[in-house]
């Protein structure tokens, strides 16, 4: 157990020193912000659970500055192919096509337990974050100023912990939203499945398809996903009257891999049954206290999404966080983390039930009726549709009060050509802030009326100018595809707002105060 010195409160405590709160810890350690993790676990949990991360949480480790040592353990995504009752093809999902628009590849698997430790170790190595293992959360109460934690360690000892804020990333199981009651919705999907990470060897991977495949057979649906290496994962449903526990051992597990291995084939990492949900907390802040994570929404994985949205939760908190404890920005901005992270949750889980729905469907004849109505969709020829077009934009929270199908997406990260002819991205030669970013053709006007604002540090950049001259016209076809002069970005890359002309620009900046 690490020891905590009796000090004056932390600007933030988090507990849960998974993924999401490795990943807050981490920002919130780079800006110097004080912050205390504590997780009840001593070590990674060596086994994989999430497999799958997009472009956008590449981003995240880009920023962080630890996207090279993250690079090894991941691979690019195969295609997903699903197959309907009768063994043809129905539907197929792809990656978009390069140029990519955030500069990384756009849906990537990895192996969970070392990616882990290299967050928790970059969270560590800042000064300001202390961390404290073996530390089990008992008691949580808040006034107007102060939150108090109370933990119990490995030997039994008691100890509490003060902090401004708190920042609940315990997982599903949340003791954090149930110590300040913060309950959960339940969005409409519970089925029991096995979840199977096998080592294959080279025999076995002879045997495997080369796509990842969804299985959309009523008998027994199942996934097939291409794991980096030699990892493969199996999601298998339990059909009614098998019992979860007996399916998740060594011989009900091999039993149900028999349509594509056998036990020489390779060696079980992982199995274990779940129930596969959709669930949102009802809350997201409860005066200084917040959830994220799995602590905050849980949905199928058929889309992989699982550890990306709880990525996304602490970039779009810790922000927020960061402005409030600088005092850039007054403590009513801390509410549209709830709004805007809760409505994007439920659109993104309601888009996921939707692929699930065609995987899952275990009535013969209206599997066959999908399979028809799909294939009539695409005139017979399915066509892959990039994962990436299944992400919703924010609808709700710190946005611009003109709607437009940019606002609320997050802003591309074009290849810069520098002076002397190499090539870096954007976010490395401008880190995340308030940005406001023209298109190559606006005059003076636009650029005069971004000198009147309200926000910290805004930067002004001009495509085509010195500063932003870019590589592979990722930016110029953006603003040409969507007929805008402007976009207003916000530090967490998402879009406030854009802009067609100069007036634009003055009527959103004057309106955006965040003090």
């Amino acid at each position: 157990m690490s020891t905590v010195a009796n000090q004056d409160a932390y600007d933030v405590a988090i507990v849960g020193f998974g993924p999401t709160g490795a990943i807050a810890a981490g920002l919130l350690g780079k800006k110097g912000i004080r912050t205390f993790v504590c997780d009840k676990s001593p070590d990674v949990y060596d086994k994989p659970r999430a497999i799958a991360l997009d472009h956008e949480i590449s981003r995240v480790f880009q920023h962080m500055g630890i996207g090279k040592k993250i690079k090894p353990f991941l691979e690019p995504f195969s295609d997903s192919v699903f197959y309907g009752v009768d063994g043809q093809v129905i539907k197929q999902m792809s990656t978009v096509a390069a140029p990519y628009p955030l500069s990384h590849t756009p849906s990537v698997v990895f192996s969970q337990p070392p990616v882990e430790k290299i967050l928790r170790d970059y969270a560590e190595s800042h000064a300001s974050v202390t961390v404290a293992l073996g530390w089990t959360l008992v008691d949580l109460t808040q006034d107007i100023d102060l939150a108090t934690l109370s933990f119990k360690s490995e030997d039994g000892h008691t100890s509490q912990v003060k902090a401004k804020y708190v920042i609940g990333c315990d997982g599903a199981s949340s003791s954090v939203r149930s110590l300040v009651g913060i309950a959960l919705e339940d969005l409409g999907f519970d089925e029991p499945w096995l979840v199977v990470d096998v080592m294959v060897n080279a025999h076995g991977l002879a045997k495997l398809p080369k796509t990842s495949v969804q299985y959309c057979n009523p008998e027994r649906p199942s996934t097939y996903v291409i794991g980096p290496g030699h990892h493969r994962r199996w999601e298998i449903s339990i059909n009614e009257g098998e019992d979860p526990k007996e399916v998740a051992t060594p011989e009900g597990t091999w039993k149900l891999l028999a349509p594509w291995l056998t036990q020489q084939d390779g060696t079980l990492w992982r199995q274990a049954s779940y129930r596969f949900h959709a669930l949102v907390a009802s809350q997201w802040r409860k005066g200084r206290v917040f959830v994220a994570g799995d602590a905050a929404h849980q949905q199928p994985p058929f889309l992989g999404q699982g550890m990306c949205q709880g990525v996304r939760d602490a970039v779009n908190l810790c922000w927020r966080l960061e402005a409030v404890l600088k005092n850039e920005a007054s403590e009513s901005l801390l509410d549209s983390y709830g709004l805007e992270r809760k409505a994007h949750v439920i659109e993104l889980t309601t888009r996921i039930k939707g692929i699930g729905q065609i995987i899952t469907e275990r009535d013969v004849t209206k599997a066959r009726a999908r399979d028809a109505k799909l294939l009539a969709d695409c005139g017979g020829v399915v066509t892959p549709m990039p994962r990436q077009d299944v992400q919703p934009a924010l609808s709700a929270g710190l946005l611009g009060a003109v709607a437009h199908p940019a606002r609320g997406s997050i802003f591309p990260q074009p290849l810069l050509v520098q002076s002397d002819g190499t090539q870096v991205r954007m976010d490395d030669v401008y880190p995340a802030g308030w940005k406001i970013v023209f298109s190559a053709e606006v005059g003076d006007d636009f650029l005069q009326a971004a000198q009147h604002h309200h926000l910290p540090g805004l930067l002004s950049l001009k495509l085509g100018s010195s500063a932003l001259t870019e590589a592979e016209g990722v930016l110029r076809q953006w603003f040409e595809k969507h007929q805008i002069q402007a976009a207003i970005v916000r530090p967490d890359h998402y879009i406030y707002g854009v802009c067609q002309t100069a007036l634009d620009v003055t009527t959103q900046l004057q309106a955006l105060k965040l003090v």
